[in-house]
């Protein structure tokens, strides 16, 4: 067998040959994409990091000037905001904010499901779509991005709805704080939104999955459970601590 056959093969449906490597990686090495996307995942840490070092800060110095003047402080103004009916345990909670939250918590599970189906080479549907158990990684990826899509739609809403109360970004260093935050994860989203069309549309368009696809969609599901984890973070700081 010549050494050119040895390092490339024709997959089913395939029009050139593709290289072994990008069909099974090479074993016994660790994917550069992979622990490139780790180590810039943690520059991102750091970032949001920066962002919650900043809101506590302005959260400490506020507070302390409300209590010396009696006042109340801005971040009490601020989070009442949030609030609405019904009262449970005595007290109001952001209703709107919790359901959004849940829909993109649940769509890191029907991500990483996707992710189950890339690594077993499972890119489309087996039988009809009304038959959940045979979905690929295309169908829960898809999931995924409709999850996250709703979830920018309904922060667009309560961002709507907080402009026409008066809350904008120049009110005062809650509502600065709050849209910096707020605003940059929704760009962390809309960018995971874009990883997950780039991923699917290559799917539709190669002949073959081959293992870079399938690293692609293993890093792409790195980067929405970041963003899911920092949103998690996000909601208790900002609309349940008090």
């Amino acid at each position: 067998m010549s050494s050119a056959s040895a390092t490339v093969a024709l997959p089913p449906g395939a029009v050139h040959p593709v290289p072994a490597a990008r069909l099974h990686g090479v074993k016994g090495r660790p994917d550069m994409v992979a622990i490139g996307t780790l180590i810039w995942l943690a520059s991102e840490l750091m970032f949001f990091a920066a962002l919650f070092a900043a809101y506590f800060s302005l959260r400490d110095h506020t507070n302390a000037t409300a209590a010396a003047t009696g006042q109340q402080s801005m971040w009490d103004w601020g989070s009442s905001h949030f609030l609405s009916d019904p009262v449970v345990f005595g007290q109001q909670w952001p209703w709107f904010s919790m359901i959004n939250t849940t829909i993109l918590v649940l769509s890191s599970v029907t991500c990483q499901i996707g992710v189950f189906r890339a690594e077993r080479g499972r890119v489309g549907r087996s039988g009809s779509i009304v038959n959940v158990a045979g979905w690929g990684m295309r169908e829960w990826y898809l999931l995924t991005f409709l999850m996250g899509a709703v979830f920018i739609g309904g922060q667009a809403f309560e961002y709507t709805e907080l402009v026409s109360e008066g809350f904008v970004l120049s009110t005062n260093a809650y509502t600065g704080a709050f849209f910096l935050a707020t605003g940059f994860h929704g760009l962390h989203v809309l960018g995971g939104l874009i990883a997950f069309l780039v991923l699917i549309g290559r799917t539709y368009l190669a002949r073959t999955f081959t293992h870079e696809q399938r690293v692609h969609a293993i890093v792409t599901s790195y980067y929405w459970h970041f963003v899911d984890v920092v949103w998690i973070i996000l909601f208790a700081v900002i609309y349940l601590i008090r």
